[in-house]
């Protein structure tokens, strides 16, 4: 088992959803990559272009 805090989910009386509390050391903040981190616009993989061709069966 690992002995880092973790977030505990606390109901709330009247709401839908649950509250998660904060941990120590956490950041409200997105986390958004940075430019190097970050994969190439123009970067694909080997079924990109048959992904974006396919139509679900439904349409």
């Amino acid at each position: 088992m690992t002995d880092q805090p973790r977030q505990r989910i606390v109901r709330v009386a009247g709401a839908r959803r649950a509250k998660l509390t904060a941990v120590e050391g956490a950041t409200s903040e997105p986390h958004i990559p940075s430019e190097r981190t970050a994969a190439p616009k123009d970067a694909s993989g080997p079924n990109d272009e048959r992904m974006l061709r396919d139509v679900p069966p439904h349409y």
